[in-house]
């Protein structure tokens, strides 16, 4: 139904909340029956693209032009990655380094999120492996020994990789102990529940299926509101200097 131009989304210059009623699908070069809602990029000002494709079955994605990971929303995913063959059901996740050879294709009608970075490599470190894995086998770990917030850390932490993906769980009621500034640059996708989110100056009520965009020293905090756990998706980039490194 039209609702005259109102929104929940909102564009300011340190964020962005991208409401389910605001997202527009288009088709990428190299990929065959894959939509994407393309959350954020470069023309945004990221310094990296997130995106939800969504497949039909046998639909499948091209060549990545940078580093890849994938996380199913919904359906399965078949990944042919280091001469393997993983089957991806909801909650299952890829890391693919830069240049690895690879496939993604829908073995039915499947949601994935997908997020690009082209790689800073940095003097002295290994390079990345791929990483193959399903979120529910990953420890959770209380943030700052908080109980009712948990993280699950999707990619290794290490020098080999520069960008880190975690899940966040919000007991109902629970929050972040602090409102945080720093240099990182964030993708958040809300996959449960619901809560308050405060970016900049500002304050959104938040629900799943919201997307943020959270550019270096945007003020964040979120608190969890509701009868269920809240939980999210976090991209940040990690691990490396803010003046940059090169082999």
């Amino acid at each position: 139904m039209h609702q005259f131009g109102s929104t929940r989304s909102s564009r300011k210059p340190d964020h962005l909340l991208q409401t389910p009623d605001t997202f527009v699908r288009s088709p990428l070069p190299g990929a065959e029956g894959v939509e994407f809602i393309i959350h954020a990029a470069p023309q945004l000002g990221a310094r990296f693209t997130q995106m939800t494709a969504e497949f039909v079955a046998g639909g499948s994605l091209g060549p990545a032009p940078a580093q890849r990971f994938l996380y199913v929303l919904d359906g399965k995913l078949e990944v042919k990655a280091g001469d393997k063959r993983h089957i991806l059901k909801p909650g299952g996740f890829a890391y693919l380094p830069q240049g690895a050879a690879h496939t993604v294709r829908a073995t039915g009608i499947a949601r994935a999120v997908v997020i690009e970075k082209p790689y800073e490599p940095q003097a002295g470190a290994a390079d990345p492996k791929i990483v193959i894995g399903d979120e529910s086998a990953v420890k959770a770990t209380p943030l700052m020994d908080d109980d009712a917030l948990r993280v699950r850390a999707l990619i290794p932490d290490g020098p080999p990789y520069d960008f880190a993906v975690n899940t966040l769980t919000y007991d109902p009621g629970a929050s972040l102990p602090m409102v945080e500034i720093h240099v990182m640059e964030h993708g958040l996708l809300m996959l449960e529940g619901g809560g308050v989110y405060r970016l900049g100056d500002s304050w959104y009520p938040v629900y799943a299926g919201d997307f943020i965009w959270m550019r270096a020293y945007c003020p964040q905090w979120f608190g969890a509101l509701g009868k269920r756990p809240a939980k999210y998706l976090l991209y940040k980039d990690w691990r490396r200097h803010p003046l940059g490194e090169s082999e």
